[in-house]
């Protein structure tokens, strides 16, 4: 995304804990700072995208965060997935600084990000979406105004949901074509011609064929998100039992402790059902001669 900007003519001031990913983005024009607070100081809006809830609150909330030494009128773009209690308690703390904020977490994977066609879902304040498109453009090809704080993030939860309960189901179908005796290949070919195959999911059965199980969208992140959602729905009192169901899945396979794709439930379901492993897609994928 931070590429993106400067290929779009903004200046860039880029900060990361590990300052080697903060000066790749030099040779490409961004200057790197030394500190949350030099780059807080510095910048007319500030972008940040973090790991988790704690990461948040700490690059914003700590004595050395954002808050207290940002300027007074200037914005904050908030990109990560957290929850929208976060998003509330983030949007509070930037009013008290005098500093407009908007939760605007995104969805796509690496591509997308690569390409600039994520998706973005806002919330908070209305008139810095407006103001802000022109930076959502340069890093998304869609961006959705939901309401106030915390909106935003609520909307992506929605989405990651979706994206990784279908997930599930996907990799259940597919363990229960195979142990039917269809041919793993052309059970994944056919499949993603299918009406019932959503975009984001459509590119993982490709991959699932040549056995590419690297990380896009990694599992440790879907996992978070699981968490998230079932945490945010516990304290709405809104039942998800598929949805927890999902997520005890995606956590065994999570607890192999391989930095891998979400996708790779797919291997676990086909292991738990006996009908091969992640090796023999490579051999399933071969083309026909």
């Amino acid at each position: 995304m931070a590429k993106r900007l400067l290929e779009h003519g903004y200046q860039v001031i880029a900060y990361n804990r590990s300052r080697e990913a903060a000066e790749a983005l030099t040779k490409y024009g961004a200057t790197v700072a030394e500190s949350i607070a030099e780059l807080a100081s510095e910048a007319d809006v500030i972008l940040s995208s973090l790991p988790n809830d704690y990461a948040v609150k700490s690059v914003y909330g700590d004595p050395q965060g954002v808050f207290a030494y940002v300027r007074r009128g200037s914005a904050v773009i908030e990109m990560s997935t957290v929850s929208p209690a976060t998003s509330r308690e983030l949007h509070d703390l930037g009013r008290e600084a005098e500093v407009r904020f908007l939760d605007s977490p995104v969805s796509g994977s690496t591509p997308s990000a690569e390409e600039g066609t994520l998706t973005l879902f806002c919330g908070g304040d209305e008139e810095l979406f407006q103001a802000a498109q022109p930076i959502f453009s340069s890093i998304g090809s869609q961006y959705f105004y939901l309401g106030g704080s915390g909106s935003g993030t609520a909307m992506k939860l929605v989405a990651n949901t979706l994206l990784g309960v279908g997930m599930q189901a996907i990799a259940e179908s597919v363990a229960l074509g195979q142990k039917e005796g269809l041919d793993r290949h052309r059970l994944l070919e056919v499949l993603s011609h299918t009406a019932v195959i959503a975009p984001a999911h459509l590119g993982k059965l490709s991959r699932a064929d040549q056995g590419d199980y690297n990380a896009q969208f990694a599992i440790r992140l879907m996992n978070k998100d699981f968490g998230l959602v079932l945490e945010t729905a516990a304290a709405a009192k809104v039942p998800m039992p598929a949805t927890a169901a999902a997520f005890q899945m995606n956590v065994a396979e999570f607890s192999e402790g391989k930095e891998e794709d979400f996708s790779a439930v797919i291997t676990l379901m086909e292991r738990l059902a006996r009908v091969g492993t992640a090796a023999a897609g490579n051999s399933l994928a071969a083309p026909m001669k």
